[in-house]
């Protein structure tokens, strides 16, 4: 995997070529996550179906540099730019996000439109007033919990002993920044920039996640929003349904990319 400087951070970046007409960029959850759960899920497979893919660390996660601020959604938009510059992408891109990773593809849609060929949104929505304040609750309820040590015990407990080292992974992350704080901030959009959004947009949602009070809500928005709902899921549906999922972006990507000749 090559480091590359993206705005200013050493940034881990995996590039596998498909050698396709279409370009795929991965963006990853927060916290807890990197580019390894595209790894182990959808990258290769895609990239064997002929697509190029894009996956990176976000700043702050897995082996990319971890400044101390500097985490509000604008940064991360800047560092989703400088990187396709960088990479001298001449195509429009499809950005596929999980959780806030589809945060962040909303929001570079909104930003740089003629960039972006499609979404595909994974447990994930947009940086509204609503998501913000969402967003706030469970970081707070985050830091209280992972500043307990019995914490780590229980989520050992409860479920393994590699989700403890998750959890403590992502209680450094969290502790030694300003993630908590800023991410949060936005910068947010109204619901008017969110329904200008003019590429299409798939949102791949668990019944039982984030979104569960009102599945719909988000589509009806979009111009060009499609729904695929994973009846008896939570939030983790990328790790849990990778495979339907997989077959879901093929399909979206064949639909979906320019035109053949």
């Amino acid at each position: 995997m090559p480091t590359m400087t993206v705005n200013g951070l050493r940034t881990n970046v995996q590039l596998v070529p498909g050698g396709g007409s279409e370009t795929v960029v991965f963006l990853h959850g927060m916290g807890t996550d990197s580019l390894a759960s595209f790894y182990l899920t959808l990258a290769p497979p895609v990239a064997a179906a002929g697509v190029d893919v894009i996956s990176y660390d976000l700043r702050g996660h897995g082996k990319t540099e971890r400044p101390e601020r500097g985490y509000t959604i604008a940064d991360f938009v800047a560092d989703l730019d400088d990187l396709l510059d960088q990479l001298d992408l001449d195509r429009p891109v499809h950005l596929v996000g999980n959780s806030f990773g589809g945060t962040l593809a909303y929001s570079y849609a909104v930003a740089k439109p003629e960039r972006v060929r499609s979404i595909v949104c994974i447990e994930s929505e947009p940086a509204t007033e609503l998501w913000a304040g969402k967003m706030s609750q469970i970081l707070e309820h985050t830091v209280r919990f992972l500043k307990v040590e019995e914490s780590f015990d229980w989520i050992e407990a409860n479920y393994s002993a590699h989700h403890r080292r998750l959890a403590r992974m992502a209680a450094e992350r969290i502790m030694a920044t300003s993630m908590a704080e800023e991410v949060p901030l936005g910068p947010l959009l109204t619901l008017d920039q969110v329904a200008g959004i003019g590429c299409p947009v798939l949102s791949i949602l668990g019944s039982h996640g984030y979104q569960a009070d009102d599945l719909t809500a988000l589509t009806s928005l979009l111009p060009r929003g499609e729904l695929h709902v994973f009846e008896g899921q939570g939030h983790s549906v990328l790790v849990e349904q990778h495979r339907e999922v997989r077959e879901l972006l093929l399909n979206w990507i064949d639909r979906h990319g320019r035109p053949r000749g």
